[in-house]
C-alpha cells in the first residue's frame, strides 16, 4: 500500500510530455481539472478518458504504474460511492432493510468515481513526467503576477516543490521503518482495528524525527550555497516555450471546446 503511492514520484524516462514546458503541464492540469467538474454527462467523461489515455500514451508511462495510485484511495472511492448511492433520494432501483438505492444515487455515484479516478490519474501525470525544479519553476513563473503584491511566489513555489519531492522520501521510510517493525513481531494486518492503530503508533515518531532531521540538513546546505535571496536568484536553464508546447496547447484548446459543446448539448 504505501509502496503504491505515486504522486510526488518523478519517473525518468524519455517521452514528449516529459520534454513539454512545465508551464504548459501545468496549466494543463488546472484547465482538465476546472472542465472534469463542469462534466454532467458520461459522454464528457468518456471524451475526458480518452483525453487522459491519449496524454498517458504520450508520457511512455506504464499504465500499470499509474493505476496502482488508485490503490492508495480505495478507501475514498468507496466512501464517496456508499454516501451518494445509498443517501441520494430519488427513484426507487432496490431496497432492502434499511438499505435503499435510487436511480439518481446510482448516478451520482458512477460519476463521482469516474470524477475522482480521472483526477487522480491526470493529476499523477504532472509529477511523474516533471522534476521538482521544473515543477519549482513552472510554478514560479505562472504565479509571478502575484509579486506587485509583495507575496513570496519563488519561496511558496520552493516550498511546494520540496513537499512533493518529500513524498516518495518519506514513502521509502515508511516502508524500512515498516519492515524492520515487522521483523520484531509487529503485525500491522491485524482484523482488529483498535490493535491495528497501536501498531502504527510505534511508525509515527521515527517518521516526524527523520522529516525534521532531513529539513534541517536540506536548510543547512541550502544556506551554505547562498540560496537565501529569492528575488534575485538568477535560473540555470530559464524557461522558453518551442513548438511542441503550442501543439500542446492546441490539443488542450480542442479538448476544451469539446467539453463546452457536450456540457450545452
Amino acid at each position: 500500500m504505501i509502496r503504491d503511492i505515486t504522486i510526488g514520484q518523478y519517473y525518468n524516462v524519455e517521452s514528449k510530455l516529459h520534454s513539454l514546458d512545465p508551464r504548459m503541464k501545468l496549466n494543463a492540469v488546472l484547465v482538465f481539472i476546472i472542465s472534469v467538474f463542469f462534466i454532467k454527462s458520461y459522454v464528457g467523461y468518456f471524451i475526458a478518458s480518452l483525453f487522459l489515455l491519449f496524454c498517458i500514451k504520450l508520457s511512455n508511462v506504464p499504465i500499470r504504474y499509474i493505476v496502482r495510485g488508485l490503490k492508495s484511495i480505495v478507501f475514498l472511492l468507496f466512501l464517496s460511492v456508499f454516501l451518494n448511492l445509498f443517501f441520494t433520494e430519488g427513484r426507487v432501483l432496490f431496497s432492502y432493510s434499511f438499505f435503499v438505492i435510487t436511480y439518481e444515487g446510482l448516478d451520482v455515484a458512477v460519476k463521482m468515481m469516474l470524477r475522482l479516478i480521472i483526477l487522480i490519474l491526470f493529476s499523477s501525470l504532472l509529477t511523474l513526467t516533471t522534476t521538482p525544479m521544473e515543477l519549482t519553476d513552472g510554478i514560479d513563473y505562472n504565479l509571478s503576477f502575484f509579486k506587485i503584491f509583495k507575496i513570496p511566489v519563488s519561496d511558496i513555489a520552493l516550498m511546494m516543490s520540496i513537499a512533493l519531492r518529500f513524498i516518495p522520501i518519506l514513502i521509502e521510510e515508511v516502508d524500512k521503518i515498516m519492515k524492520a517493525q515487522i521483523s520484531r513481531g509487529v503485525r500491522f494486518d491485524d482484523k482488529n482495528l483498535i490493535k491495528k492503530v497501536k501498531a502504527y503508533i510505534p511508525i509515527l515518531v521515527p517518521i516526524f524525527v527523520s522529516a525534521f532531521r532531513r529539513s534541517n540538513d536540506l536548510a543547512i546546505a541550502m544556506e551554505s550555497r547562498c540560496y537565501i535571496d529569492s528575488d534575485n536568484r538568477t535560473k540555470l536553464n530559464p524557461l522558453a516555450y518551442k513548438k511542441s508546447d503550442y501543439l500542446a496547447y492546441s490539443f488542450l484548446f480542442v479538448y476544451l471546446i469539446t467539453i463546452i459543446l457536450v456540457c450545452r448539448l
